[in-house]
């Protein structure tokens, strides 16, 4: 392995055995980072419906439509700011901003407030869950970005999960507030000690990669502007684009899940604790997949392995439609939670594989625009069809959409995994 040097003589070095110091302390502030979110899964949308009182399901999902628009632009712009200042100070901005999220939903004594505190959220979540995964993409180098894209989200997720769990006990043994979002003020707390103190900056190890880097053809060298970067993320270049797409229905999914099935759970008869392990089964799932589905990706290839998983996002939420009890709803959610799990790292290791590393963090950057984009829509969408229709069937729209785009990505993206050894071009 080749190795480069830092102004302070510092060897640098690509790959996670290299890394390995850095990379764990990274899943670890990943996971602080899935926390924050994990901890309004289960208990917002009960806040909404039964503190607030907010009966339409278009108004009560603003929450979420608020912090879809706001991590997306913040995404955007994350991978520009830790291109020209650092990928250290703007994990550390996004966790300054995050600090005061939990205190906000506590004492919010308006829905007004409950918007604000996500707006902020998703402006921690942009700024911090970004740059987590630049830094390890950074670190572990082409051979290993699947896998590594698998344990950053692994870790995020996985916490979301722990986060919603624990949140649904705890608002079923002492009320929705204030004891639930006790859990957002450590995580907030340790997440800025831990990124202050020990995280160092990666950058290095880009310029490294960048030095040694061959273009897999010539649109994607290293003198692009950013609206280059954007048209070809977002349009233009086969794969990126697919991912783009793919990655919003997505979380146009994922905001269905947050949104509305706590709703459609507590109106059928569920208490809250069970809500929360039906709420916390799907990101738990999700998860613990992509330990594997990441890995997985680095020797199957990415395209078919995000195919598969989008189909069989679809058939979960059909699911969800069509049944009425608790175990039909736990099977859903453990479909939806693998589909995800092969889509979620494989997606971000495609960006890895196709953008150029001097503009790979402004890629990562365009492609989590449309995916968290998905929040707001999927929000949008699924509560105006469900005040127009009902509940079920804006769960049954979102089916179809996301069997739609599994098919896009069939149709459309080519295989960006190469092996090591090979240098034949990709074709597009």
């Amino acid at each position: 392995m080749t190795t480069t040097t830092t102004s302070s003589r510092t060897p640098i070095r690509l790959g996670l055995r290299a890394n390995l110091a850095q990379f764990v302390l990274l899943v670890a502030v990943n996971a602080l980072v899935g926390g924050m979110i994990g901890q309004e899964r289960t208990v917002l949308p009960l806040l909404a419906d039964q503190v607030f009182a907010i009966g339409a399901f278009t108004a009560s999902l603003t929450f979420i439509v608020a912090f879809g628009i706001t991590k997306a632009l913040t995404n955007l712009a994350a991978g520009s700011l830790s291109d020209r200042y650092g990928r250290k100070p703007v994990l550390v901005a996004g966790w300054l901003i995050g600090l005061p999220v939990p205190l906000m939903l506590i004492w919010a004594p308006s829905w007004g407030w409950i918007i604000a505190a996500n707006i902020l959220l998703g402006i921690n979540q942009g700024l911090t869950w970004s740059t987590t995964i630049v830094m390890k993409i950074d670190l572990v180098g082409p051979a290993r970005r699947g896998l590594a894209m698998g344990f950053n989200e692994a870790a995020g997720y996985l916490a979301v999960a722990a986060t919603a769990l624990a949140t649904g006990w705890l608002a079923a043994e002492y009320g929705l507030r204030p004891v639930p979002f006790y859990l957002g003020i450590a995580f907030a707390a340790l997440g800025l000690g831990l990124s202050t103190v020990l995280v160092r900056e990666t950058r290095g190890h880009a310029r490294h990669e960048a030095a040694n880097h061959v273009p897999r053809n010539a649109e994607h060298h290293d003198e692009l502007t950013g609206r280059q970067i954007f048209t070809l993320t977002s349009f233009k270049e086969k794969a990126l684009s697919a991912a783009s797409q793919a990655g919003l229905v997505n979380n146009l999914n994922d905001g269905l899940a947050w949104g509305l099935y706590p709703i459609l759970f507590a109106t059928s008869g569920l208490g809250v604790a069970r809500i929360g392990v039906l709420v916390a089964l799907y990101p738990a799932v999700w998860g613990l997949g992509q330990m594997v589905t990441g890995w997985l990706s680095d020797h199957w290839g990415r395209k078919w392995l995000i195919t598969a998983g989008m189909l069989l996002q679809a058939v979960g939420i059909g699911l969800v439609a069509a049944a009425s009890t608790f175990a039909p709803w736990a099977i859903a959610a453990i479909l939806m939670g693998a589909g995800t799990a092969l889509v979620y790292p494989t997606l971000l290791a495609v960006i890895g594989d196709v953008a150029h590393p001097t503009w790979r963090a402004r890629a990562v950057g365009v492609y989590r625009l449309w995916r968290d984009l998905g929040y707001a829509v999927g929000a949008l969408l699924a509560g105006v069809t469900a005040d127009l229709f009902g509940l079920r069937p804006a769960i049954w729209i979102i089916a179809a959409i996301t069997a739609a785009s599994g098919l896009v990505v069939a149709v459309r993206m080519y295989e960006t995994h190469l092996p090591p050894a090979s240098t034949e071009p990709l074709h597009e």
